[in-house]
């Protein structure tokens, strides 16, 4: 039963992560708010597919991608951010 649990808690977790930053990004329209909303949405699908998933440990490699994206997004969030401050 905790198999079920733990992922869904880590789910929900990041989906209120999410909305954290969605409603800073809906205040401020600054972009790296929702540069983080959407990593942390995407971390939540991979943790949700991952509890979900009924396929052998071997074969989930492809569900990491989510977490790449993720890392991704904040990645160039970041970078976006601070090539608008070098243009100030």
């Amino acid at each position: 039963m905790l198999t079920y649990f733990l992922p869904g808690a880590i789910t929900m977790a990041f989906a209120v992560c999410g909305l954290f930053f969605l409603r800073f990004w809906k205040t401020t329209r600054d972009r790296l708010f929702l540069g983080f909303a959407v990593a942390f949405f995407l971390l939540g699908i991979g943790q949700a597919l991952l509890g979900l998933a009924v396929v052998p440990e071997e074969e989930r490699s492809y569900l990491y991608l989510f977490r790449l994206a993720a890392f991704l997004t904040i990645i160039v969030s970041i970078w976006l951010k601070n090539g608008e401050a070098r243009r100030r």
